[in-house]
Order: C-alpha cells, then sequence, then structure tokens
C-alpha cells in the first residue's frame, strides 16, 4: 500500500441511499473545490472502527471545519444499507459516510486487501487524506503489519498535519443521579457556556460506590473535564467563571 500523494483521487461513482431512495454520487460531487478529510476503514460495526476510529472523527469535526475542511467522508466497502444504520447507531452527524460497495474507490486507491481469512472478502485497508479540489496533499497509511494496525490514520494524527496548535473541543462527563437538582444546575451551566458533555446517570443503588471509587466523593454531580475532576455543581461553576476570564 504506497501514498497517493499528489495524484487526483479516483474517479468514481458511488450508489447512496438518502431518505430511502437510490442516488447517485460522484468524485467530483465529493471533492470538486472543496477541501476534504478522507478516513478508509475495514468495516462498519466492527470493533476499532465503532470504538476510536469514526468516534473520533466524529467528536473532532468542529475543530476540522474550523481549520478549512469542509467534508469530512468515511469510506469503508459495504453497501449503503450498512453504512447509513452504522451512521445512525453512532450518532455520527458530522461525518459523511460513504459506501463502496464494489470496492472501485479503494482498488482505485491501491488499498483494497484480501481479508477472507476473516470471512470479509475484499476491504479497505485503513489509511487517512487531505484532498484539495480533488487531489492528494497527504496520506497516513497503515504499516503494512499483519492484523488490523492503527497507529497514524486517526483524527489526532490528521489534524495536527493540518494545525499543531488547532483547539479541541473539551471532553466532559458529567455524573448525575435522577432527580437530583445540583445535577440540573451542572448540566445547564455546562448549556449555558456552550460546552458539549456527556451525561453518566447512575442509580441510587451504584452511586455511592461509582462516585467513591473514581472520584473519592459521596456526592453527585461529579464533573471530569479533558481527565481534569472538577466536581460538583458549585466547583464546576466557580470552573467555568476561571475558563471565561482566561
Amino acid at each position: 500500500m504506497s501514498s497517493k500523494e499528489g495524484q487526483r483521487v479516483p474517479d468514481v461513482t458511488f450508489r447512496v441511499r438518502d431518505n430511502y431512495e437510490w442516488k447517485t454520487i460522484t468524485t467530483d460531487d465529493l471533492f470538486k473545490g472543496k477541501t476534504v478529510v478522507v478516513f478508509a476503514l475495514p468495516g462498519a460495526f466492527t470493533p476499532t472502527c465503532s470504538s476510536t476510529h469514526l468516534p473520533r472523527y466524529n467528536e473532532l469535526a468542529p475543530a476540522f471545519h474550523a481549520n478549512g475542511v469542509d467534508r469530512i467522508v468515511c469510506v469503508s466497502v459495504n453497501d449503503a444499507f450498512v453504512m447509513n444504520e452504522w451512521g445512525a447507531d453512532q450518532e455520527a452527524q458530522n461525518i459523511y459516510l460513504l459506501p463502496d460497495g464494489n470496492g472501485e474507490f479503494s482498488d482505485g486507491m491501491g488499498m483494497l486487501v484480501d481479508k477472507r481469512d476473516l470471512g470479509f472478502g475484499k476491504r479497505s485497508w485503513r489509511y487517512s487524506m487531505l484532498v484539495k479540489d480533488g487531489v492528494i496533499e497527504k496520506m497516513f497509511v497503515e504499516p503494512d503489519k499483519p492484523g488490523d494496525p492503527f497507529e497514524v490514520s486517526d483524527a489526532d494524527t490528521m489534524l495536527n498535519y493540518i494545525n499543531p496548535d488547532a483547539k479541541k473541543p473539551d471532553q466532559i462527563a458529567v455524573f448525575t443521579r435522577e432527580g437530583c437538582s445540583y445535577c440540573a444546575q451542572a448540566k445547564a451551566a455546562l448549556k449555558e457556556a456552550g460546552l458539549e458533555f456527556v451525561e453518566v446517570p447512575l442509580s441510587h443503588q451504584v452511586r455511592s460506590k461509582v462516585i467513591g471509587a473514581i472520584a473519592g466523593a459521596g456526592t453527585v454531580p461529579q464533573v471530569y473535564v479533558n481527565g481534569l475532576h472538577i466536581g460538583g455543581a458549585d466547583a464546576l461553576k466557580l470552573w467555568l467563571a476561571q475558563r471565561q476570564t482566561g
């Protein structure tokens, strides 16, 4: 699998499903006059693709767009039905999932590989690339190793290439329980600040053990930002105020 930097992407016509109807998308439709990040992977619903590769590109999409990327495309040798269902399952609203059902694009890229040992047939090798007006500027191709290496085609590597100083979205998790007024205050404060977060609701039966083990605390909410333990609702409000003043 060799790099094709400086070359044009393959001229391919794709069959996609949009609003329960078949539509035709061409390479020009996707790339002409646009800056596009593409990442290709072996298959929808497979472990690494679902746990890391696709989710991180979806998460970093705002940062990519802020740094001049018009579109992020995920390519896999799967049919349109599978790709659509996978996108819905992953809530990957920031990614255009492109079904390369016949493997024509992957073959044209020189990235079509034989995975019959897994019962997959022909699939795409894992890689990513930055394409400007149909011309490949940069490629990150996974090393030729047995299995499914995932070392260089990740979203962070691509974003760092585009702009090493790009600001990435904060990763925020809020541990809560049902009926907690302080939890509601914390979530409202984050929403007012325009920050996206993941809520982790805990039942009364496990709340104290989980929070005690993770945060060394006995109450909720407990807020974490980029691995840093912020604390409860009052601590969060103080953190937000300090963040706003710089």
